[in-house]
């Protein structure tokens, strides 16, 4: 079954201008599109078999913006002359606001409701955002090893169930990043259901293939009934313990370098396509080489992180541009066969490389975190646009 991913609420484009030529929310425009594009298949039920549109809607952050979406989708299906609560929501988990507000979240989305979602790694992102001024974060790697992960993980499944999710709607779990690693996927990737998840994200079709054998090998439905027989209680506490960085003045420099390395690595590896390709979701090498699916999730967590370590002084803007210039050696190398590739060295001149310093030094600035203020400003200089 298809399920369209539209934008979150907080993107603008022009690709539709209002009155006074300023841009339109991108979400606004992708659910009419979306709902327009479906009555084709509302005709022919080949889709949906009881005549709905499933649209996934990422970045909502508490009931508050849920509550939008739902009046959203409302005024869409009067314009279409679309009987009520045909579109309907999967609710992606994926900023605190949400995690800690879901069954609100999912009350107000219970006519339209189809599944909830972990997304961990925007919710990585928001983690880190939403705590900037508190304090400095652990190593990006390590975030996830703290109390607050596991909390809002089963947090999420726990909820779902209690609001009578079992048999009715999808749990799900969030993406596996590693598109060649398909051995691991296979010996991990089932914890997914024995965590009482349904359904879950994965990079590619084959590893959609090779996931869907772990439906064959657990009874996912069992387990969720073995966890309503429990309390499927969840310290909310525990989601909201922040992952700070351990005695932070004792973090050895050999440590600081490797880390923001790692993130100026990722960061350029990733924007050098988006700024110059316009490519933005591909698999992007590391810098061990190993390729990792990369998209504005994980931009938002390396370029948010490398902002609250220089905002807490765990390293200066020196330390980090000189990451920056020797990372930008590295990643035009790994890409040196890709002949549509631009190098960012030995200049640094490059609109692909004065965005990604763009997206830590004015990281603090940008609101939720978020990286497409500075990504569409620096593709549109590309295009000529601007």
């Amino acid at each position: 079954m298809t399920l369209v991913r539209n934008v979150g609420l907080h993107m603008m484009t022009d690709l539709v201008k209002n009155s006074d030529g300023s841009p339109t929310p991108e979400g606004i425009l992708d659910a009419m599109i979306t709902s327009l594009i479906n009555l084709h298949d509302l005709k022919s039920k080949s889709n949906s078999k009881k005549g709905s549109i499933y649209i996934v809607k990422p970045k909502l952050h508490g009931p508050e913006e849920v509550a939008f979406t739902v009046k959203l989708f409302s005024l869409v299906e009067k314009s279409l002359g679309l009987s009520e609560n045909t579109l309907k929501i999967g609710l992606m988990d994926e900023e605190r606001r949400t995690s800690v507000n879901l069954k609100a979240c999912i009350k107000e989305a219970k006519n339209r409701i189809i599944f909830i979602n972990t997304g961990f790694l925007d919710r990585t992102g928001d983690e880190i955002r939403t705590s900037m001024f508190a304090g400095a974060m652990r190593c990006k790697n390590l975030i996830k090893e703290e109390e607050w992960y596991d909390a809002y993980e089963k947090n999420n499944v726990n909820t779902a169930l209690k609001c009578g999710f079992h048999k009715k709607a999808q749990i799900g779990k969030g993406m596996w990043p590693q598109p060649d690693l398909m051995r691991e996927m296979i010996d991990t990737k089932i914890s997914h259901l024995e965590a009482g998840a349904n359904c879950s994200w994965v990079p590619s079709p084959t590893a959609a293939t090779l996931h869907s054998t772990h439906y064959h090998l657990f009874n996912v439905f069992d387990c969720q009934k073995e966890l309503l027989s429990t309390k499927l209680e969840t310290k909310q506490d525990d989601i909201l313990k922040l992952p700070f960085l351990k005695s932070p003045e004792k973090l050895p420099e050999d440590k600081i370098i490797k880390e923001i390395n790692n993130n100026a690595h990722s960061i350029l590896g990733y924007v050098v396509r988006w700024i110059d390709q316009g490519i933005g979701c591909s698999k992007v090498q590391d810098i061990d080489h190993i390729g990792l699916m990369e998209d504005r999730a994980t931009l938002r967590i390396s370029s948010q992180h490398l902002a609250n370590w220089l905002h807490h002084k765990i390293c200066t803007p020196e330390q980090l541009e000189q990451a920056f210039h020797d990372m930008a050696k590295i990643v035009d190398k790994q890409n040196q066969r890709d002949p549509l590739y631009i190098n960012m060295s030995p200049d640094y001149k490059s609109l692909a490389f004065q965005a990604s310093i763009a997206l830590v030094f004015e990281g603090i600035k940008q609101p939720n975190g978020y990286t497409e203020d500075v990504l569409t400003r620096y593709r549109r200089k590309f295009l000529g646009l601007d």
